[in-house]
């Protein structure tokens, strides 16, 4: 019941072609909490434009060697919380007899003549079904020179007495934090004057200590910001797998959302691959057509998200460097395009070159070996 299994099983529901079908959700537990905040740009609304909490047409990149803000129109950078899209799906799915939902903790599982066989908190089921939605991700070990590197960050949802905040902008990367664990980043999403998500983020190989999070998230707010009073309101916590791991739609089942490889593995967005995969994944249904037919990612943009994973994961070019690069020397919306996979060949080579020539070419050589 995350991103990916919700976001298919309301293009079904809306689209009307589906309640013939009955269809069967199984999670852990329900789905009550404000446990995330999805952001993505778009030039338009979107499917879920409705529960949109902010959005924002301008936004700032800081760092020492570059700082700017930047208009990104036709682009608006969006989000979406956690809560806000839990309730909104629920509410959809409560109108409809032929969805059925069931808690618990989903153990193996494996196709039979009829169907699968499913083990629900330690009891077997065998269950009758055409189709199966896996969203569910565990990390291979089978696979050869594989590299993963962790996104992980925590925010605070705060408020301060006095207005602080510019809300016509979010700052998306902040890089005056230290870097001493790796590749290290704050960003701000302000959602009045005086009250703004502010976000801790690092792309490393392992997770720091809890205490840390806080204690990096305090530095922030209080001697970079300047802010000194404000109350905490809510509080996140999450980790993205970034990996060159060749994960497959089609492998029992048919995996979406990370399982599926729809997490970008350069930046860790997902929330808009999940959107295009649903949108394509319920059009074949309905016109009948096999889910094989669903093409992968295009291997140059597989192979770009390969070669910044490595740099990053080698630590052979900080990546404040790199994205401070990549923001400098070209516009705003070709380097959107590119992390959308939606940037033209010309395009791309501009960006590739304004980035340090002989590491990525190493990179690039290493990773074009190895995959």
């Amino acid at each position: 019941m995350g991103c990916a299994s919700l976001s298919l099983l309301m293009r079904m529901l809306r689209s009307g072609s589906f309640s013939d079908k009955r269809i069967l959700l199984i999670d852990k537990e329900p789905k009550i909490k404000n446990d995330r905040t999805w952001c993505f740009w778009e030039t338009k609304p979107g499917f879920f434009e409705e529960i949109v909490y902010k959005h924002w047409n301008h936004i700032d990149f800081v760092s020492a060697e570059y700082t700017a803000t930047l208009d990104i129109f036709p682009y608006e950078y969006k989000m979406i919380r956690g809560i806000d899209f839990y309730n909104f799906c629920f509410e959809e799915i409560s109108k409809h007899e032929n969805v059925d939902i069931v808690y618990g903790n989903i153990g193996n599982w494996h196709w039979t003549r009829e169907g699968i066989s499913l083990t629900l908190d330690n009891i077997e089921h065998k269950i009758t079904t055409e189709e199966v939605f896996n969203s569910i991700y565990l990390p291979s070990s089978g696979q050869k020179n594989t590299t993963l590197v962790l996104q992980h960050f925590k925010g605070w949802t705060i408020e301060t007495s006095q207005p602080v905040f510019d809300p016509s902008k979010a700052i998306i990367m902040d890089f005056r934090v230290h870097q001493k664990a790796g590749t290290t980043f704050a960003y701000v999403l302000p959602f009045s004057p005086t009250t703004a998500l502010v976000e801790y983020t690092l792309f490393t190989k392992t997770l720091l200590k809890p205490e840390t999070y806080d204690t990096e998230l305090k530095n922030y707010i209080e001697n970079i910001l300047g802010i000194k009073v404000y109350t905490i309101k809510d509080k996140e916590f999450g980790v993205i797998p970034m990996t060159n791991e060749k994960l497959q739609f089609d492998a029992k089942g048919w995996n979406i959302g990370t399982a599926g490889g729809q997490t970008k593995g350069s930046s860790g967005y997902t929330f808009q691959f999940i959107q295009k995969n649903s949108e394509e994944i319920v059009r074949k249904l309905i016109n009948n057509e096999s889910l094989n037919t669903i093409l992968p990612v295009p291997r140059r943009f597989r192979f770009y998200d390969n070669t910044l994973l490595h740099i990053l994961y080698h630590n052979q070019l900080p990546g404040k460097m790199i994205f401070t690069n990549l923001f400098q020397k070209n516009k705003p919306q070709q380097v959107l395009r590119f992390l959308d996979n939606e940037s033209t060949l010309i395009e791309e080579l501009k960006i590739i070159s304004s980035l340090p020539t002989w590491p990525f070419l190493k990179a690039a050589l290493k990773s074009s070996t190895s995959h």
